[in-house]
């Protein structure tokens, strides 16, 4: 996820102090990973560098002073265009766990024992997640299912693989 443009789309509706947008992304979209203060602000001043953010004012208080922000017209535009934009579909045509049945089936180990393992941690992952979107919010819920199907989607691939097992031993040997 992009963390600079949620920022700035968080600006849209009006100006804000940088613990305000924290607050904001950490409730909409942190589920369990929250934001860094250190992280909205070295945004903020990426943005506000970038002409996509300007402020507009600061209130002095008894701490240290706050600074409003407000997106700005290229801001907004930014915005509109990465809503508008796909995210690029995330094939996984090379990954670790492919690379970790080859390698085992060449070295004479066991690519079910893999397979097996990579299964069991699944399920549990996918309890977990289930228990979650259980006792969640509609946000978790929608989380949880994106989740879920990702990893319903692993698992009909495990499935294939150890049905395949013997020919893509003979396959990779040769």
């Amino acid at each position: 996820m992009s963390v600079s443009r949620t920022l700035l789309a968080l600006l849209e509706p009006g100006p804000r102090h940088g613990y305000d947008l924290k607050r904001a992304y950490d409730g909409h979209f942190a589920h369990g990973r929250q934001l860094a203060y250190g992280q909205v602000y070295s945004t903020l001043s990426r943005l506000l560098r970038n002409g996509l953010v300007e402020e507009a004012g600061v209130e002095h208080g008894a701490g240290p002073d706050r600074k409003r922000y407000t997106i700005t017209d290229a801001g907004v535009t930014d915005v509109a265009q990465w809503l508008a934009t796909p995210e690029d579909p995330e094939p996984y045509l090379q990954n670790t766990l492919y690379t970790k049945v080859v390698l085992a089936l060449l070295s004479g180990r066991s690519a079910q024992d893999i397979l097996d393992t990579q299964r069991a941690a699944h399920l549990k992952e996918m309890r977990e997640l289930t228990r979650r979107k259980k006792d969640g919010d509609l946000a978790d819920q929608l989380i949880c299912d994106h989740a879920l199907f990702h990893l319903e989607a692993d698992l009909r691939w495990l499935e294939l693989t150890a049905a395949r097992l013997d020919q893509l031993a003979k396959e990779v040997r040769s």
